[in-house]
């Protein structure tokens, strides 16, 4: 027998992304914030991948938010803190692929000592500036998503951004 949809619910069913179509409107741009936070292809394919197995079980309530964007960029962001939590102890830095990221408004030489700097600070800097700087969230967002306080997402940024200056002889001008 066929249940009758309210009109609510018949507009939620005909708003809701189907999860592939969704993946391929927006997988590039969570393997780009992924790249950003891991500084490596590999581990960003692999982020990316368990977030979206995470997701995919979940879709029908994900899609009903009002931003499922958000939620999986913090599921992202959730899964790449849970790669570094594991795998803290035995990284090994890997060479930054040629044009790996553009960015405009500096030098490529300029690009290539940031990119260096920002891969030796600690993950959680990193992370912090990273949702900072490229994905332009505020505090109280970051503090959110990788669920320490505001105080602690101001010092990563703080500390991070003070460790690139020092590392790329900048004044703290």
């Amino acid at each position: 027998m066929d249940a009758v949809l309210t009109v609510a619910e018949r507009t939620r069913v005909e708003a809701t992304p189907d999860f592939d179509e969704w993946v391929a409107a927006r997988g590039l741009s969570l393997l780009r914030l992924a790249y950003v936070l891991t500084g490596s292809r590999e581990d960003a394919e692999d982020v990316v991948q368990d977030a979206l197995s995470r997701a995919l079980p979940r879709w029908s309530r994900i899609s009903g938010l009002a931003d499922p964007d958000a939620y999986v960029r913090r599921m992202v962001v959730n899964a790449n803190v849970s790669r570094w939590r594991r795998t803290r102890k035995r990284e090994t830095p890997r060479p930054v692929p040629d044009g790996a990221l553009v960015v405009t408004g500096i030098a490529l030489e300029d690009h290539d000592a940031l990119w260096r700097a920002c891969r030796r600070l600690p993950d959680d800097q990193r992370t912090a500036i990273v949702l900072r700087y490229y994905e332009d969230l505020g505090y109280a967002e970051i503090a959110e998503m990788t669920g320490v306080r505001e105080g602690s997402v101001r010092s990563r940024v703080s500390r991070g951004i003070a460790a690139l200056r020092a590392e790329l002889g900048e004044d703290d001008d």
